[in-house]
């Protein structure tokens, strides 16, 4: 059974449509994030599963019930619904274990081994309890938001860019003991972001909205390694995108003839190669020339621009850190593909 069913659903504030009759359907005990640039209708569509906003047009049922539809719009607290904010709302007048049991009934806000056993399932001390909110990092804080919003056992949480506020140090850690206390709660869980890295290592099954339209929905290497055209491939990920023909189960491009993913009409097409995949040798090595225009070095990876005869803009490569040690600007290389890549058609003006 689906914990959410999203059904042509649209929303439009005054002339602005935000919304464009968006289907979407979260499996229970799954996360789905939704990746979007700002604006792109993530906090409206957070708003409408929560009841806080009516659609126009279309059905949200939760746990297999109707929540709103043409003729019914359940209130937000009939909803069964968790909820983390970015800043995760804590109370600050309350202690930790007073947050997370806020809003249960008279009997369960005094079983204060929920809130422990609950500090336990998010990975924090039981003895964190007594504490107010401000003596714990944001990180923990949001673990306890987590806590709060897994407290009355909810049929769906809603994850509202939870880890945006937190600094890169803690963004990691805190996503990973996120995503293990919603597994181990056989929770259901939709997270919306605009990172990408957040996005493909959480979800289960990743979906973009563009424009107020879900453009496409998949595992994460699926939309990373097939996204199903080349806007989308610039968004999720770096791309080299350039000219090719296709012919056959092959296309020729800048790069030499490369293997498609998949079938392709014959014909002119955009070529996409991931960076890593562009794989940077000596010139002893097979593969087309190149000229090493500029070294990124960021510690565990590096980027390289690379110059080719036949492009007019240099494209990127990404290789090991160890490796980019051996590279130096204006170094003559040799490049190959590995793997297989995916074609577009091309469109007027490409």
């Amino acid at each position: 059974m689906s914990a959410l069913a999203i059904r042509g659903l649209s929303k439009s504030f005054g002339d602005v449509p935000v919304l464009h009759q968006l289907e979407l359907e979260v499996e229970q005990g799954s996360l789905v994030a939704i990746l979007g640039a700002s604006g792109g209708g993530k906090t409206t569509l957070l708003r409408l599963i929560c009841g806080f906003e009516r659609q126009d047009a279309g059905t949200i049922s939760i746990g297999g019930q109707l929540a709103s539809g043409p003729d019914l719009h359940r209130r937000p607290e009939q909803r069964l619904i968790g909820y983390v904010a970015q800043d995760g709302a804590l109370f600050p007048h309350l202690s930790v274990g007073r947050n997370i049991l806020f809003g249960l009934d008279r009997n369960a806000r005094r079983e204060h081994r929920r809130a422990e056993a609950l500090l336990e399932l998010v990975g924090l001390p039981i003895s964190y309890a007594a504490r107010p909110p401000q003596e714990l990092s944001g990180g923990e804080q949001q673990r306890v938001a987590l806590a709060r919003a897994l407290a009355p056992a909810p049929s769906l949480v809603l994850l509202d860019e939870p880890f945006s506020a937190l600094d890169a140090a803690l963004r990691a850690g805190t996503r990973r003991a996120v995503a293990d206390a919603l597994s181990r709660a056989g929770a259901t869980a939709l997270l919306v972001t605009h990172d990408q890295s957040e996005a493909l290592s959480m979800g289960d099954r990743v979906g973009v909205l563009r424009h107020g339209r879900l453009v496409q929905i998949a595992a994460p290497s699926e939309l990373y390694c097939h996204p199903v055209d080349a806007e989308l491939a610039r968004f999720v990920g770096e791309a080299v995108l350039m000219e090719g023909h296709v012919t056959g189960p092959s296309v020729a491009c800048a790069l030499g003839r490369l293997v498609l993913a998949s079938a392709t009409p014959d014909g002119p097409v955009m070529v996409m190669v991931r960076p890593e995949q562009i794989v940077v040798g000596p010139l002893s090595g097979s593969g087309c020339d190149a000229r090493i225009a500029s070294v990124s070095y960021y510690g565990h990876d590096a980027s390289l621009g690379l110059v080719l005869p036949m492009l007019e803009t240099p494209l990127l490569a990404r290789v090991g850190g160890a490796q980019a040690l051996s590279f130096r600007d204006g170094d003559a290389v040799r490049l190959s593909v590995e793997g297989t890549v995916v074609a577009f058609p091309r469109t007027p003006g490409q």
